[in-house]
């Protein structure tokens, strides 16, 4: 190849990947898959639930579950080793679902309007100088209410839901880990025992995204829920 088609080809392939984003919430699959919104009408959840149920009969079984599990797993795991190490799971963290991050702040449903502008919401993060941070912002950022991280977009309350199976606590998931967490997930979610899950199911489990209006606000002397279940003490 010519030195300047040669350059011109380097060139082309070097070029950034242009990514368009988007102001709506992520719908967070069980096991942490981000699925995003293109339009203001798409249904997120609808779009992991059709690509899990491989039959396409209407109904998500646990064997479904487990395989959709495994080829996100088979995603996560880039070099391919068999497990999820730190690097991978920081990866995923970082680049694939960076809404799951606590101090993210809580993106608005597909559809839901913007909130209003207020004063000062042209400084960065709306902490303009002199303005005292409070509970409204903590919620705004995912850390005031009772649904953190993934758990605000997802249908249970896991807010990092890739790390939290790992069981052994040994800071690696591997695939029979992944494996055994879609099934107890799969438990969790079926609440009937029925053995299969129906879209309309999983639809009535999701929370719903607070509007601006609605963000709770938590009074200084409440205990702080973010902290998770308290030790047992003695009566």
């Amino acid at each position: 190849m010519p030195v300047p088609a040669l350059f011109l080809a380097l060139t082309a392939a070097a070029q950034p990947i242009t990514i368009t984003g988007r102001p709506w919430a992520p719908f967070i699959s069980p096991m942490g898959e981000p699925f995003r919104a293109k339009t203001a009408t798409d249904d997120t959840l609808a779009d992991w639930f059709y690509q899990a149920d491989r039959n396409r009969d209407g109904f998500l079984t646990a064997d479904e579950m487990v395989a959709d599990a495994a080829r996100f797993f088979a995603t996560l795991d880039t070099n391919h080793d068999g497990e999820i190490d730190p690097d991978e799971l920081a990866h995923y963290e970082w680049e694939i679902a960076p809404d799951i991050q606590v101090m993210s702040k809580t993106r608005r449903a597909p559809g839901q309007p913007a909130p209003k502008a207020r004063d000062g919401d042209d400084h960065p993060d709306h902490l303009r100088p002199g303005r005292r941070h409070d509970d409204n912002d903590d919620a705004t950022l995912g850390t005031g209410g009772a649904l953190q991280g993934a758990a605000r977009y997802g249908l249970l309350n896991m807010p990092e839901p890739v790390a939290a199976a790992d069981a052994d606590f040994n800071r690696a998931i591997t695939s029979d880990e992944f494996r055994a967490a879609a099934l107890a997930r799969f438990q969790l979610l079926d609440t009937s025992h029925q053995g299969r899950i129906s879209l309309a199911q999983l639809e009535a489990m999701r929370p719903a995204l607070p509007s601006e209006s609605q963000r709770p606000k938590r009074k200084p002397d409440a205990p702080d829920g973010r902290l998770g279940t308290p030790l047992p003490h003695e009566p």
